[in-house]
């Protein structure tokens, strides 16, 4: 705060005032390209989503939210009996990955299993980021947020949202 020369006890902007302000900036400057970007980073994530379809994948963030561009990374998080069966998936299919831990949607420490993965449309490497979480996890990953909205979407829904896009 004191950066900004605001006082101390000023309120900080909270995520749907952030939100609108990236959707605002994508229209004034991006409407252009970011549409197609958006389309190419969700057509991965499913890509993505199938090939780990027994690990009950459900897409997040920037791609699922549509606020996405070229410059952004795909997060997925998958719902498993045993988050270490989403490594071995991963081995079997001789997919590269690196292993991090990061706080997931539930304040807990998670598995991050992050792949690079060639976006063609894009001529672009993107970051896939596979969270692993317990399955028991799947109930509060379906939450609404304060407007209503899901915070993330299955397959089918990501195929919803790509059709509605396409008729567009």
């Amino acid at each position: 705060m004191k950066q900004l020369g605001l006082p101390a006890r000023t309120p900080l902007p909270d995520n749907d005032m952030l939100e609108s302000a990236v959707r605002e900036y994508i229209e004034i400057f991006c409407a252009d390209t970011q549409p197609q970007e958006l389309r190419a980073l969700r057509e991965l994530a499913l890509v993505w989503m199938e090939r780990l379809q027994a690990f009950r994948p459900h897409l997040a963030g920037a791609v699922w939210r549509g606020t996405a561009t070229r410059m952004s990374d795909i997060y997925i998080g998958l719902f498993c009996d045993d988050s270490k069966s989403a490594e071995i998936a991963l081995i079997n299919q001789n997919v590269a990955y690196d292993v991090t831990q990061v706080t997931g949607f539930n304040g807990e420490t998670v598995d991050a299993l992050s792949i690079s993965s060639l976006c063609k449309p894009l001529g672009e490497t993107v970051g896939v980021h596979l969270m692993g979480y317990d399955y028991d996890d799947l109930r509060g990953a379906l939450k609404t947020d304060a407007s209503g909205r899901s915070q993330r979407g299955d397959t089918a829904a990501l195929r919803k949202l790509l059709q509605t896009q396409e008729a567009q």
